[in-house]
């Protein structure tokens, strides 16, 4: 090969092997589910507070379904 042939192709291959080694940590090892799972570690770990809020959430919506729910009750989808 040329060198300045090498000189172009060295950088792309390190690029992108970086590159796909980004996706090789992806995931919780099995030794982080335990921290994970705790209740206080939910989402909605409040199911009181959560269902409060998806009230006031409703409310103020005037929509019905879901918040996956498209629309609302204006009917101005």
């Amino acid at each position: 090969m040329k060198r300045s042939s090498v000189l172009i192709l060295a950088p792309l291959l390190g690029l992108g092997l970086c590159a796909l080694s980004g996706c090789s940590s992806m995931g919780a090892k099995p030794w982080q589910r335990a921290a994970l799972s705790r209740p206080d570690m939910q989402v909605d770990a409040d199911a009181v507070q959560a269902g409060l809020d998806d009230h006031i959430y409703f409310s103020k919506e005037a929509s019905s379904g879901g918040r996956g729910f498209g629309g609302g009750g204006c009917g101005c989808n």
